[in-house]
């Protein structure tokens, strides 16, 4: 039976709602002023794949510490989102699952930080080279740091998104929505649709950047499967 069996109204949703986003961008704007104190560092880590970044403005510099700050207490803030957005849709499970909240919310902090390392460490250091190698003796980069560290910090967070699948899944499977034979079936659209969420998520035109997610992203989607199979609603014994 459902934790919750009494019917909430529409006004309420949006009062919980409300609540759970309060609660989670609190907690990523607390994070983030205790991130603005390293973001030197981070600074620091985010360049280290190019020798120079310049600030084009008197205010760029500051700007630029201000949404470092932001990015990394959005990734601190990760498992508070995360339970947040469990327990807004605990009212309509289970028991059984409402108990899964904490193997849920770090599974779902490990799959992004996963598809983020994996974008930070691996991705990122070949798509800058390979799109730095288009200089020439007269064509030298000049690189906004505002821009770079944009870029950086979008396609990172992009790929820690995209590795979420299996607990996106996970959610549609236990609601019912989705099911294994469903995505099975699904598999040829599948692929045209991770082609294509490949190609938009990557800013970079090189093959090897959107191969690099489009891979994975298939993995995840086969894993997906499994993981509906064995958790989701309605699932043929």
């Amino acid at each position: 039976m459902p934790r919750n069996t009494r019917e909430m109204s529409f006004l309420e949703h949006l009062e919980e709602l409300r609540w759970r986003l309060v609660k989670s961008v609190g907690t990523v704007l607390a994070l983030s002023i205790v991130a603005y104190f390293f973001s030197d560092a981070i600074l620091d880590l985010v360049t280290k794949p190019i020798d120079l970044v310049y600030f084009m403005a008197p205010t760029e510099a500051f700007a630029v510490r201000i949404k470092i700050s932001l990015f990394a207490g959005l990734v601190m803030a990760l498992p508070v989102i995360f339970y947040q957005a469990w327990q807004f849709v605990v009212p309509g499970l289970h028991a059984r699952e409402v108990r899964m909240v904490i193997p849920v919310v770090l599974l779902a902090t490990a799959f992004f930080l996963v598809g983020a390392s994996f974008c930070f460490f691996f991705v990122l250091p070949k798509a800058i080279g390979f799109l730095m190698g288009f200089g020439t003796e007269k064509l030298k980069p000049m690189i906004a740091v505002g821009r770079y560290v944009s870029f950086i910090g979008w396609m990172t967070l992009a790929f820690g998104a995209v590795f979420e699948l299996p607990i996106v899944s996970f959610f549609l499977g236990r609601l019912g929505i989705i099911n294994s034979r469903m995505l099975r079936k699904g598999r040829r659209f599948a692929v045209v649709g991770i082609l294509i969420v490949a190609a938009v998520v990557t800013p970079t035109p090189d093959a090897f950047s959107q191969l690099m997610l489009a891979v994975p992203l298939y993995v995840l989607y086969e894993v997906s499967i499994v993981v509906v199979r064995l958790t989701g609603r309605g699932e043929p014994p």
